[in-house]
């Protein structure tokens, strides 16, 4: 007997033939006495026509309202998938976020689970249903209904997993697994068999779509190992976990991540005291913006800096809003905007005590003529901020750089 977690995304659920390929599969892989719970995401692109119909209504839709009307996708979702496993003689149950113990913080659209209460999911599944939750969601302590941002189910997937102490949770997906690159970017691009969670975490939060970033953080401090696999072809998919349990071929990196929801925002000619990066960039952990690539550097104009550093461009406006409040108050001369950049990035564990890494992606976008604009580091990722148009030329020269027999095979 075991319990078994299995997300499917939003192109898994698209239509009614769609889910109904779902449900024939998690029976004839089912075993007596497995446990199941589904987590799915809406169905599509719902997420995206109820953002265009807000907008509609309010292009400053407030950000629980918004989470309010967000939530209603995945609830179509759960309810058809309920519907559908009735229809085979299996029964089953849908919950919410809410009503399977979702718990989170009030940060509205960018939620964080605090703790998964999963009593009730645990019940439904002890009276022998399958139980299908709401991804992507979860509720306050005050009641109120939060979003975890894009990816979001991915985390209430694994963060189920945890609360229900199963050792592992498949996140189904429109790939076969992890990749060293976006295979729709890259054809060469090869797939991992593992990767560790350190890995991947920087993977994704250095843009590679497959998995949400804090569903990887809260794999690693709950134990829950995750299984990235196809919703389409049933294949071994990547084992995300804590260290590697088999000896496979190993690169000197693990894959290049890129990401064009990127914005260069900087605040040119600060004063050159102490305590002016604090102001700036606690007004944006206030405002509950990430920053990222943040550089430091002398201005033309004496005693005086320019800070620049990245956010998504779904917080420009936010954190162009938060500079122009502090340009009058500190005072510094002008914020400027860059919206057609993009960040590739090399991520690995083999990175460290191994010279010349940096060079040789550094070259690799040399011989291909793409000027870099920003770099970044970490203990195993470099990061650069390129032209976006050259986004894909520049994946692809150092992905041919770092694994060149696979990139000619």
């Amino acid at each position: 007997m075991a319990i078994l977690v299995k997300k499917f995304g939003g192109s898994s659920v698209a239509t009614p033939e769609k889910i109904h390929g779902i449900v024939n599969r998690v029976l004839k892989e089912k075993k007596p006495g497995d446990k199941i719970v589904i987590v799915v995401s809406a169905m599509g692109d719902s997420t995206d026509d109820l953002l265009a119909l807000a907008g509609r209504v309010n292009p400053e839709m407030p950000r629980r309202e918004l989470d309010m009307l967000l939530a209603t996708g995945e609830q179509v979702t759960i309810a058809l998938m309920a519907g559908a496993f009735w229809a085979k003689g299996q029964p089953a149950v849908s919950f919410t976020g809410a009503q399977a113990g979702i718990k989170t913080n009030d940060k509205y659209s960018k939620a964080s689970i605090i703790n998964v209460e999963a009593e009730r999911v645990q019940k439904a599944l002890d009276e022998g249903n399958v139980v299908i939750v709401a991804g992507f969601q979860g509720i306050t302590g005050s009641g109120d209904i939060t979003t975890l941002g894009r990816g979001g189910s991915d985390t209430t997937a694994v963060a189920i997993a945890a609360g229900l102490n199963a050792g592992i949770c498949d996140i189904y997906t429109d790939v076969d697994g992890v990749y060293t690159a976006d295979p729709r970017i890259v054809p060469n691009a090869i797939k991992l068999d593992e990767i560790t969670f350190a890995e991947m975490l920087e993977l994704a939060r250095l843009g590679a779509g497959v998995m949400q970033p804090r569903a990887v953080e809260y794999g690693e401090h709950n134990g829950v190992a995750i299984h990235v696999r196809s919703t389409f072809h049933e294949v071994p998919g990547t084992i995300i976990r804590g260290e590697y349990t088999v000896q496979e071929k190993k690169f000197v990196i693990r894959g290049v991540a890129h990401d064009t929801n990127v914005a260069k925002l900087a605040a040119r000619g600060v004063p050159d005291e102490p305590g002016v990066a604090y102001r700036i960039f606690a007004a944006l952990a206030d405002a509950n913006i990430d920053v990222d690539m943040i550089v430091q550097s002398a201005s033309v104009q004496k005693d005086k800096n320019d800070i620049l550093f990245t956010v998504a461009k779904t917080d420009m406006a936010e954190a162009l809003g938060v500079l122009e409040n502090l340009k009058a108050a500190m005072p510094f001369d002008k914020v400027d905007l860059e919206v057609n950049v993009a960040k590739v990035s090399i991520v690995g564990a083999g990175m460290l005590g191994s010279p010349g890494i940096a060079a040789g992606m550094f070259g690799a976008l040399a011989e291909a003529g793409i000027n870099i604009g920003v770099i970044s580091t970490s203990e195993i990722s470099i990061s650069c901020l390129v032209p976006e148009q050259k986004v894909a030329e520049a994946v692809n020269a150092i992905h041919s750089r770092f694994f060149p027999q696979e990139a000619e095979n």
